[in-house]
Order: structure tokens, then C-alpha cells, then sequence
């Protein structure tokens, strides 16, 4: 397993990131740290989080994830090992949102608080706040990185109109630059990144880590009929993937899984591995046997008859 170089930066990571969503959620604390302990000593060494994770969850305020983590990396000591992201821009509350420099100021502050640092890698614009000018917040941006607490910045659910817009301002008025884009993307949610970002990133040189990367389990063959949609808290939402595509696309998987023996999950994110733009998949999980999946895909090069059987099923012009 090679690490590779997240855009243009100096971080190198090896081709999955851990998804700190479940933090908090799904995960208590104790499970928490067992998960990132597993991910950690296969290792990788990608974290990716956001302060709004996990907002959504009965009883929860945000930074609960965020908080986690921190306690963990306090407990291993690990935190100059471990390539640390999270995002601003979500509604937190309160009216607690946006991409105002004075805002953002303070939002990274309370994130450093929670993850018991004062640096991050990466940090990231999470929503695109389209009131404010792309250049106020490059600005916030660019403090961060001179006072030390930023490293890198990059974006994710941004238009591709007002990355381009980003880009420029960054060139124009010496900000920092956007390194790095976080689309939703895998073998299911394919069009609207291949047909609206994928050719802005190569051009660009962005390094792509994607999200939903197992389409909220989807992939994993995990859920076949409805039957199973009880099977966790996301099952609810996902009959809408019984369609003739989906299910050409569980076959396919079923078909490379067997022939590599391997699971759906490490198939679909070995597929997202070898995509050209792609650097890194961000995945989730919530058992040892699904972090087993994740551990595995960067080991299984899928061959080009394998590529094709995927690229064909999953294809969104049939």
C-alpha cells in the first residue's frame, strides 16, 4: 500500500480516509476508539471529520465527533501521525453557519478546542455560503494559515462555478488555494461529479476524497430487498435503490466479489481507488468486519475486465 499526494499539498495519505460521521451516532466513544485504533494500525493514517457531525442525532448539539477524536488522540499521542481534516460552513444552530471571515475565525477555534489541537491539515469550506464573496473567505483562510492553525484548505458541496471563482480570486489576490475537492461520489452517484467536477479537478490538480462512498451502504450488498431495510439506521432511505441499475450494479459486484474474494464494499472501493481523479475514498464503519472491507480495497487491483463489468453496470447512460 503507497500513499499518495493530496493535491497539490504535502500531505500524503494512503487511499482511504476514515468517515468521523458515525462518531457519536452510531459509534459511542468506547467503540469509537476501538474503530480508529483498527484503521489506524492497518495503517492508515486519514481522518476526516466536521464540526457539524453529529448534529442529527437525538440528544446532540455538533462537535461530538469532533470531540472523540480529540480524546482519542490525546489517549494515543498519535496527532503528528495522523493526516487530521474537518469542515466549516453547516448549520450548527443557533444561527451558527456560513462562510464569514469572522465567523469562520471563530468556527475553527471551537474545532481545534474539541479536537485537543492547534493545527489542522486540512480544513475544509463544507456548504457553500453563496452571500458571502468568495474572497472574504479565502481571507478568514489565509489568517489561519498565517497565525499556524490551518495548514491546507479545500471544498466540498460548492458549484462548479464558484470553485472556478475560488480559484481565480486565489491567483488574483495571493490567497490560499482550494487542494482539494470532497464530492459525493462512488458506482452508484456517478454523473453529476463525472459530468460537472471530475474534468475541474484533473485540470486543476485537486486531490478528490470522496463521500457517501458506499452510497450509505448501498454498495456493501448489505441491503437486497425491503425486507432488509431495517437492518440499521439508514435502511429507511434505501429502497429507492431497487431499480433496474441498482440492481445490475449489485450483480456485477456479487460477480467481482467472488472472483477476487472479497466483499461488495471492498470492491466498489478498490473501483474508486483506481479512478484516475480520485484519491481517496472516505468510508465509515461501525464493526470490525466492515473495517476489514475498508483495510482490504486498497490491496485488490481489480483487472480491466473487472473495471469494464463495473463501469457497464453502473453505467447512467444505458
Amino acid at each position: 500500500m503507497e500513499k499518495r499526494q493530496l493535491g497539490n499539498t504535502d500531505l500524503h495519505i494512503y487511499p482511504v480516509a476514515f468517515g468521523g460521521n458515525v462518531f457519536g451516532w452510531t459509534l459511542d466513544e468506547k467503540k469509537s476508539f476501538e474503530i480508529l485504533n483498527g484503521f489506524t494500525e492497518a495503517g492508515f493514517n486519514f481522518v476526516d471529520t466536521a464540526d457539524v457531525y453529529s448534529r442529527w442525532a437525538p440528544g446532540n448539539t455538533g462537535g461530538e465527533s469532533e470531540r472523540i477524536i480529540g480524546k482519542w488522540l490525546k489517549e494515543k499521542k498519535n496527532r503528528h501521525n495522523i493526516v487530521l481534516t474537518t469542515k466549516v460552513g453547516s448549520d450548527m444552530g443557533d444561527g451558527r453557519k456560513g462562510l464569514k471571515k469572522q465567523y469562520i475565525l471563530k468556527a475553527v477555534e471551537d474545532s481545534l478546542q474539541r479536537l485537543g489541537t492547534d493545527y489542522l491539515d486540512l480544513y475544509q469550506t463544507h456548504f457553500d455560503d453563496v452571500e458571502t464573496p468568495v474572497e472574504e473567505t479565502l481571507e478568514a483562510y489565509a489568517q489561519l494559515q498565517k497565525d499556524g492553525k490551518i495548514r491546507w484548505i479545500g471544498t466540498s458541496n460548492m458549484s462548479p462555478e464558484r470553485i472556478l471563482a475560488s480559484l481565480e480570486a486565489s491567483v488574483a489576490k495571493g490567497l490560499p488555494r482550494y487542494e482539494t475537492l470532497q464530492p459525493h461520489y462512488n458506482l452508484y452517484a456517478r454523473e453529476k461529479y463525472e459530468t460537472q467536477y471530475e474534468s475541474l479537478a484533473l485540470e486543476n490538480g485537486l486531490g478528490v476524497i470522496t463521500y457517501f462512498s458506499l452510497e450509505s451502504g448501498f454498495l456493501t450488498g448489505k441491503y437486497r430487498t425491503k425486507d432488509d431495510l431495517g437492518k440499521s439506521p439508514r435502511g429507511g432511505d434505501m429502497d429507492k435503490y431497487f431499480d433496474e441499475r441498482g440492481l445490475k450494479i449489485l450483480a456485477a459486484l456479487d460477480e467481482i466479489s467472488n472472483q477476487y474474494k472479497a466483499t461488495p464494499a471492498a470492491v466498489s472501493l478498490a473501483w474508486l481507488i483506481q479512478r484516475p481523479s480520485v484519491t481517496a475514498p472516505i468510508v465509515s464503519a461501525t464493526s470490525k468486519s466492515q473495517l476489514e472491507s475498508i483495510i482490504l480495497a486498497p490491496e485488490l487491483n481489480l483487472d480491466a475486465d473487472a473495471i469494464r463489468l463495473l463501469d457497464k453496470a453502473s453505467a447512467w447512460q444505458q
